[in-house]
């Protein structure tokens, strides 16, 4: 039989996207392949993914990389979710929780009690029923415990931390398990006169870098997928009007094992405290203000002195068409972009090396394992916009244009059909592909105020007392918590960095 294997891949781009995808690669393909990445350190990185969502960890633990080693070193710190502040209301907050609310105690699912005691005047906001909230809003964290009948089992929790520091652990990780790296920029592509393949790079120093799988991780630029091969680009500004973010690291004020998006007159902020510092960012919309003034709202928003100028990304909400593309596939930021509203930039990146290894091709690049690659990557992305799509459209803000903009804007028929079957009942409606689960959905749409209009029938034939089961849970996590170290006490003892 002709050996048809692949023995040589190139990835195009360093950073996250690149270094996540070489280690990823060199731990899978052991022998017999030749893995090389080019990068230039003159071009550098986007470098604002700092906050990261629960999966990375088992991105992570593929590699084999020790959680407390890895934070000590990219100086990161812990996350148990998002909160929201001023997006439903000026002056309201609400908490996107990773893990649960509460624990499944009975027939029907916790909210619909909760949405009854809330209807009848008895019940606390929602996040008071979650532990992840329960911990967060003390400053208090540690890994969650395996016994499932504790209220400590019932959270999830993700990672900030510096991107930068993390390319260079996974950096270090790939080349000891032989993975090549050559410095410098790429001056052309040569492509196959009959199959349009891309066959090599050339550099400006006159190197040629030859492969068989060319792996795009060179983020907006997409040299290869769109600069190269023109795979096309599918624009979604009409959704997701953002398409600016000014980036400014400030010293570190208050250390919340959590991100704070805080919602402004033409877009939002995120904070994201590092050990070391914290990460600020204004994420905006250029067609209702401009970039002085973002920066100025940025600024005045800090909580710690500057330590940089703000730095200015422009980029536009999107996917491209084709994902994979003859033997070019893209990855990270080459593929699309999606705002860091719920920081899923990192993960999209992890989405896409899982892809690439589910559907890894020989040299005759099965056109059936490329559409189902592409297929799926759509999907994927798709479901996470609808997601970011949610939280702009369900606003009862009319304080500025974008946001009486977002209110009335037409929505992507999946996520229409979402809010309305949860207008209904409370009823949450899972869908193909979608990244976050139930209590993601719930959080933002009663955080957001899409209240059911009517309960689940179900509930009114159940004699249990929820409401009674609430009190009870809410009282067992406020204890919980308090027994739980702070956040800050938690890493000075396991992975304080050095």
């Amino acid at each position: 039989m002709q050996d048809k294997l692949i023995r040589r891949v190139v990835i195009l781009g360093g950073g996250s996207s690149g270094w996540m995808t070489a280690a990823a690669l060199a731990k899978s393909i052991q022998r017999d392949c030749e893995i090389t990445l080019v990068e230039s350190e003159e071009i550098g990185t986007i470098g604002v993914g700092e906050a990261t969502i629960p999966p990375i960890k088992q991105f992570n633990q593929m590699l084999g990389l020790d959680e407390n080693e890895f934070l000590r070193r990219a100086k990161g710190s812990f996350k148990l979710g998002i909160r929201f502040d001023n997006w439903g209301r000026q002056g309201h907050s609400y908490f996107h929780p990773f893990g649960s609310f509460g624990r499944p105690f009975d027939l029907v699912q916790i909210q619909h009690h909760w949405q009854r005691a809330r209807t009848q005047q008895r019940a606390a906001p929602l996040e008071e029923y979650c532990m992840a909230w329960a911990a967060a809003k003390e400053g208090r964290f540690d890994r969650p415990v395996g016994d499932p009948r504790h209220v400590l089992s019932t959270y999830d929790y993700a990672y900030h931390f510096d991107a930068g520091l993390y390319s260079r652990v996974l950096r270090e990780y790939s080349e000891a398990r032989r993975v090549k790296r050559i410095e410098g920029k790429v001056a052309s592509v040569q492509q196959n006169g009959e199959t349009g393949f891309v066959e090599s790079l050339t550099m400006e120093d006159g190197r040629v870098v030859a492969g068989e799988l060319f792996i795009d991780c060179s983020g907006i630029r997409a040299l290869l997928i769109e600069g190269t091969l023109k795979a096309g680009y599918d624009e979604w500004t009409h959704w997701l009007p953002c398409d600016r973010a000014l980036a400014v690291p400030c010293e570190t004020g208050s250390f919340n094992p959590y991100t704070l998006s805080t919602a402004h007159t033409a877009g939002w902020q995120w904070r994201i405290p590092l050990q070391h510092r914290t990460g600020n960012g204004h994420v905006y919309s250029s067609a209702y203000t401009n970039d002085d003034e973002a920066a100025r709202v940025l600024l005045a928003h800090l909580d710690g002195k500057p330590m940089a100028e703000p730095r200015l990304i422009k980029f536009t909400p999107g996917r491209r068409k084709l994902a994979w593309s003859k033997n070019v596939i893209a990855i990270g930021l080459a593929s699309g972009f999606l705002e860091p509203l719920e920081s899923t930039s990192l993960h999209l990146v992890q989405a896409g090396i899982s892809k690439l290894l589910a559907y890894f091709p020989d040299r005759d690049f099965d056109p059936l394992v490329i559409e189902e690659f592409n297929r799926v990557a759509a999907a994927e992305v798709e479901r996470i916009r609808d997601f970011i799509i949610l939280h702009y459209h369900l606003t009862e803000r009319d304080d500025s244009e974008l946001w009486r903009y977002c209110r009335q804007m037409s929505i992507p028929d999946t996520l229409q059909y979402k809010i309305a079957h949860f207008k209904r009942h409370g009823r949450l409606i899972p869908g193909w592909m979608d990244l976050f689960g139930d209590a993601s959905w719930l959080a933002v749409h009663m955080g957001q105020f899409n209240w059911p209009e009517r309960n689940d029938p179900l509930i009114d034939y159940r004699e249990t007392d929820g409401t009674a089961y609430l009190e009870k849970l809410r009282g067992a996590m406020a204890a919980a918590a308090r027994e739980l170290p702070g956040h800050r006490e938690y890493i000075n003892k396991h992975c304080k960095a050095i």
